[in-house]
Parts: structure tokens; sequence; C-alpha cells
């Protein structure tokens, strides 16, 4: 009798101190969890500390401490790189500036000399080719002054359905011009969200430039009670892939020389920064572009 109450004393003993290293790991895997967590979410370059000294759990927290150590290098690596391109794309727009300047305002003085039929068609081409390499520099600036401020957006309580169609009716002659009749679709209900109203306006407004581009005639814009904009035209010809790289930066299809590729990139840039997401998918000739702006409940 004595011998089987040893034994089942060892047994409770052996289970105690497996429930006890089960507890202590499990703390040990959600600290890690935790505090893996933080360092992704606030950019910070401090590495995983547990309390537990459990062997193999140290070995866990050591192993993505060197991960951790690994992409900070990385992302240090692309950030620098990333502020050493927008410094540079400032300073090719701004040297390109006045030298466009001089140039257009040159051709303006010669558009009023007297000249031959062929000498006047030459000066219109050039200046169609001096406007658009100014627009093209315009937007260049443009972007890496987004990229900065995006960086310092104050947010505040926005009634998306106003910005929305001020945004439309800013855009009317634009579309006019371009014979598109946009179908839209808002809701009486107001849609408020927390979010910064110059960027929204440039997200908007930069949506609807490339539906301009893009679109085979129409456009249909809608906002839904729960804050999801969809803008979507029909625009034969392009590919998933083609669509897929929309969002990249400087990349453009072929029906689009005009354009650096650039609005849609700001677009994504400044919709990420004040919380939304944006996608865009094609299908049947159709090409939508998704942003939704997600209620916050604090």
């Amino acid at each position: 009798m004595e011998i089987w109450i040893c034994v089942l004393a060892v047994a409770f003993m052996i289970i105690a101190a497996l429930v006890i290293k089960i507890y202590l790991m499990k703390k040990s895997a959600r600290e890690i969890r935790k505090a893996f967590w933080e360092k992704i979410k606030n950019d910070t370059n401090t590495l995983i500390s547990i309390s537990s000294h459990d062997h193999d759990m140290c070995e866990l927290a050591d192993g993505i401490n060197v991960q951790l150590k690994e992409l900070y290098g990385r992302r240090q690596r692309y950030q620098q790189g990333d502020l050493e391109l927008k410094e540079a794309i400032t300073n090719i727009s701004h040297d390109l500036r006045t030298p466009l300047t001089a140039i257009y305002g040159y051709l303006e003085l010669l558009k009023g000399e007297e000249a031959s039929e062929t000498v006047k068609n030459y000066l219109d081409i050039i200046e169609n080719r001096t406007v658009a390499l100014r627009q093209l520099t315009e937007e260049l600036f443009r972007y890496t002054v987004a990229a900065s401020e995006a960086e310092k957006l104050e947010l505040e309580d926005i009634v998306i359905n106003g910005v929305l169609e001020e945004s439309i009716s800013s855009y009317y002659a634009v579309l006019k011009q371009h014979e598109i009749m946009p179908d839209i679709s808002i809701p009486e209900k107001k849609v408020v969200r927390r979010l910064n109203r110059e960027a929204l306006v440039r997200i908007f407004g930069n949506i609807i430039s490339n539906a301009v581009k893009y679109s085979d005639g129409d456009l249909r814009i809608t906002l839904s009670e729960e804050g999801e904009i969809v803008f979507s035209n029909h625009a034969a010809g392009l590919t998933d892939v083609e669509v897929g790289k929309l969002f990249d930066r400087f990349y453009t299809v072929n029906n689009a020389r005009k354009s650096t590729g650039l609005g849609l990139s700001i677009a994504k840039m400044l919709t990420e920064e004040i919380g939304g997401t944006i996608a865009a998918y094609y299908s049947e000739d159709i090409i939508r572009i998704r942003i939704f702006f997600p209620e916050v409940i604090l």
C-alpha cells in the first residue's frame, strides 16, 4: 500500500511539474507574441525579452531577435533609400521648373511673331511637348510633397458624402470634356469617419483623374453606409497584371503616356495613412477601384 502511495505521489509531482512547465511555456509564448507585435507596430529597435528561463523559449526569443535585427537593418536601408529618392525627385522637378518656364515664355513670344504655317505647326508641337513635360514635372513634385505630408496628417470627423460630392463637382468640366456622364450613388445617411479632409480630396481627385485616362466613356461612383467607395468604369484592353500594378510608383499602361503613374500611388499612400484600404479589380472589361474606411470605435 505504501508503495502505491509513493508511486501516486511521484506521479502527482511529475504531472504538477508538467502542468507548471506548460503554463510557464504558454506564458512565455504570450509574452513573445505580444512583444513581437509591439516591436513591429511601433517601429522600435528594442528586442524581445521574456520572464521565463526555459532554454527552449529563450532560444526561440533569441532567434526572433536575430530576425528583428535583420528587419530593422533592412527597414532603415529602405527608409534611407526612399528618403534619398524623394529628395532626388524634389531636386530634379525643382531644377526643371525654371528652364521649362523660360522655354514656355519664349514660345509664347515666338507665336506672336510672323511665321510660315510650317513654322507655326512646329511651334505648336513644341508647345504641346513643353506643356506635357511641365505637367509631369508638377506631378513628380506633388508626389514628394504628398509623401512628406502623409506622415503628419491630422485627423478629424469628416462626412464622406460631402467630400465625395465636392470632388465629383470639381471634375465636372473634365468629365464633360471627355463625354463622361458619371452614374453616382450616395446615401442620404451621413457616413462619418475620422479622416483628413485634404488627403481625402486628393484621393478622390486622383482616382477620378485616373478614370478619365482609362475610361471607355463611363464612370460609376458608389458610396455605401459602411464606408466603402467604389469607382468603376469600362476599360477594354487592360490585363489583370496591369491593373495589379496601378498603385506602383511610376507604373503606367500604354494608353497613359502623359502620366508619371504617381496619381494612384499617392492615393494608396494617403488612404493607408488615414486608416483605409484600397485595391483595384478587373473583370469583364470593367476596372473597379475600391476604398474602404472602417468605423473606428474609440
